[in-house]
């Protein structure tokens, strides 16, 4: 079924806003989500975490060791609440557009317009997240090494090398960005498809459902995977940027 996106568009005189409802509404929704989830789990703290603690607390010593494995405690212990965000974040997202995927809203003049759909699924989202991490991994080289220091490292160690490490921080940043929303993306339009197929008949539903279950199960797989991977390659990039031994 072919669809488009709701869009509002902020003339500001100069320039023109484009803006992508559906997605700014997932990404609204993400975050309340985990921000709730926060809540809860902080909420009532005790000695001996049970229920949404006792889950907030797994997820937290996750992180650490995805840290410890890629630089010391000492050095890496600062992105620990920056980790638990993400990780969080990206998962949530990853699994928004699965239970009420494909929800349209059909205008006067036929145009089916997608309303809800996983926020991660859209390259704008997760080029967003990861030109974000590209800043913050600067930012922590130069505060950690200082401006020299850090720019030596793009020198070393052969200086001819210079344009290969710019061509890769580039790279690095496509590839974070990319990975995560073709992953997504793809999974979605199966299921959009799987979807089209159950309600076209009696035997369209019959064919389709079990493929379905099998495909949505599969994406939450895939969705949690893909927020680990996100989150482990954002501590490899830091661990590059601020430990002298990298």
């Amino acid at each position: 079924m072919d669809h488009t996106a709701p869009e509002l568009d902020l003339d500001l005189g100069f320039m023109t806003l484009t803006f992508n409802l559906s997605t700014v509404l997932t990404l609204l929704v993400s975050a309340a989500i985990v921000f709730l989830i926060a809540v809860i789990s902080t909420r009532r703290l005790a000695l001996k975490p049970t229920g949404m603690q006792n889950f907030m607390e797994w997820i937290m010593d996750f992180v650490k060791n995805i840290i410890k494995s890629n630089m010391d405690w000492k050095t890496g212990g600062r992105f620990h609440v920056l980790g638990i965000t993400l990780i969080m974040f990206i998962a949530v997202s990853n699994l928004l557009g699965l239970p009420m995927g494909g929800i349209l809203y059909h205008a006067t003049d036929g145009t089916h317009y997608l309303w809800w759909k996983s926020p991660t699924a859209d390259p704008v989202v997760t080029m967003t997240l990861a030109s974000m991490i590209l800043v913050l991994t600067h930012y922590y080289g130069v505060k950690m090494q200082g401006t020299g220091g850090y720019t030596k490292t793009f020198f070393q160690p052969l200086s001819f090398l210079f344009p290969l490490k710019i061509i890769e921080e580039f790279a690095n940043t496509l590839t974070l960005g990319l990975r995560l929303y073709g992953n997504i993306y793809a999974g979605e339009i199966l299921l959009t498809l799987l979807t089209g197929l159950a309600v076209s008949s009696v035997f369209g539903f019959f064919g389709a459902i079990v493929p379905m279950m099998a495909w949505m199960g599969f994406s939450i797989f895939i969705g949690f995977i893909q927020a680990f991977i996100f989150v482990m390659l954002t501590m490899v990039y830091m661990a590059h940027k601020v430990s002298a031994d990298h």
